[in-house]
């Protein structure tokens, strides 16, 4: 827990320092607020269940969708644009396997009510950020634009209209798995000749960052596409390289469609290789949901999800590798002290811890009653740094024996806070 509390205490004070502020939803949700989402094929990746009000609810499995019910319904009024973040508990029944668990955590920020290229930067800026604070190499940012996938797609002849999924949509999908073989099937059911995804393999095979554009150019000029888009993704990447840390690697990759339909724009996600098929630790891009909820967009929101435990596994796994104790910066608990009263009576001392504590040390009052060698293994073994000792003769004379467990320094003060304030 002094892991897990240190690296949310990070995250919290990155999104701080972007000007995202903490907001919390319900555990349970309504479960049509992720059907709406996701279609009805998502139930079985829940915990729904109904209530003694016979009301279908979930268990939440993610928290972008309720904090934009938490917006819809509460913040309306609010003036925007909004930068909220999040953390907290989702849960998914799924297999549970290393990275993937059925209850994980999840933390995220939304910027809503303000579109283009600087809004979305000052997101993926905040992402990267966090990542670098908290020690993370080895990771790769990939970063690409659905807009210029749906643009291609309805180009060739694909339909956004469909049941039980739109054709645009079954492509996009396709596309995110890099499942050339699955696209040149829909397209040949589609009407389209297979060989149309070529293009879209050749956009896939640009390998950097904002000096592949130009290449990406040349092949929508060849289909006809505007290059807006493009433009776009180009003034936030140089946005990027001023607000943010360079990144160990960051590559466009046009191919990104995220799988999921609300994406509007840009999205974006982080890998880390040596996680395996459980690499990805953060996502996210541009996306309109409010229409889910019934209610009128706003301009479109930019957002991500950061996998809380996934990110955890990598900084460990990569502490090992490095030989270093500290997983998180900030981790190592701060120096504590017992107070040791042997054979004094323990009000003696507690005006004294209680000084301590209000002048921000660390203190806690020894209850066992043991001798002073028992006491000082049971402390060390407990991860004490210091003991006050104070025995009868100590008292006497108004004074105390200080040890330092750590160093195994032992110093004599007056028995008062301020003199003792000094040793710990």
């Amino acid at each position: 827990m002094n892991r897990r509390l240190a690296f949310e205490n990070l995250l919290e004070s990155k999104a701080l320092s972007h000007g995202f502020k903490r907001v919390q939803t319900p555990i349970f949700e309504t479960l049509d607020l992720f059907t709406a989402k996701s279609g009805p094929g998502v139930v079985k990746q829940l915990y729904a269940f109904q209530d003694k009000s016979d009301r279908a609810l979930t268990l939440r499995p993610e928290l972008t969708a309720p904090v934009m019910r938490m917006v819809s319904e509460e913040m309306r009024a609010s003036p925007k644009p909004l930068r909220l973040s999040y953390f907290g508990q989702c849960f998914r029944y799924e297999e549970s396997k290393k990275g993937r668990y059925r209850e994980f955590f999840q933390y995220g920020a939304e910027l809503i009510g303000a579109s283009g290229p600087l809004a979305e930067a000052e997101v993926v800026s905040l992402a990267i950020d966090m990542l670098d604070s908290c020690g993370l190499i080895d990771y790769e940012v990939r970063i690409g634009h659905v807009g210029i996938l749906r643009d291609i797609l309805t180009g060739l002849g694909l339909s956004e209209v469909g049941e039980p999924e739109a054709p645009v949509a079954s492509a996009m999908r396709l596309l995110d798995k890099g499942d050339w073989d699955g696209l040149a099937e829909l397209f040949t059911a589609n009407g389209i000749d297979s060989s149309a995804s070529a293009h879209l393999q050749n956009l896939s095979q640009l390998d950097g960052g904002i000096e592949t554009l130009d290449s990406a150019r040349a092949i929508l000029s060849t289909l006809g596409i505007s290059h807006e888009s493009l433009d776009e993704l180009a003034t936030l990447l140089i946005s990027l390289d001023s607000l943010a840390p360079t990144p160990p690697s960051l590559k466009v990759n046009l191919c990104v469609a995220r799988g999921l339909d609300y994406y509007t724009g840009m999205v974006f996600e982080v890998n880390v290789a040596e996680l395996g098929g459980e690499g990805q630790v953060l996502g996210g891009g541009s996306y309109k949901l409010l229409h889910l909820f019934g209610l009128e967009d706003l301009d479109p929101s930019c957002g991500f999800g950061l996998g809380f435990d996934r990110v955890l596994l990598a900084l460990e796994a990569q502490a090992e590798r490095a030989g270093r104790l500290e997983v998180v910066p900030g981790e190592t608990p701060p120096a504590s002290t017992l107070m040791l009263p042997f054979k004094v009576e323990p009000s003696a001392v507690l005006s004294i811890i209680k000084d301590l504590r209000d002048a921000g040390k660390n203190v806690e009052l020894d209850l066992r009653g043991k001798n002073i060698g028992k006491s000082l293994d049971w402390a060390s073994k407990n991860g004490f740094t210091n003991v006050v000792i104070v025995g009868p003769q100590d008292y006497e004379n108004n004074q105390c024996s200080i040890k330092n467990l750590v160093t195994g320094d032992q110093n004599v003060a007056a028995l008062d806070s301020a003199s003792i304030v000094d040793f710990l």
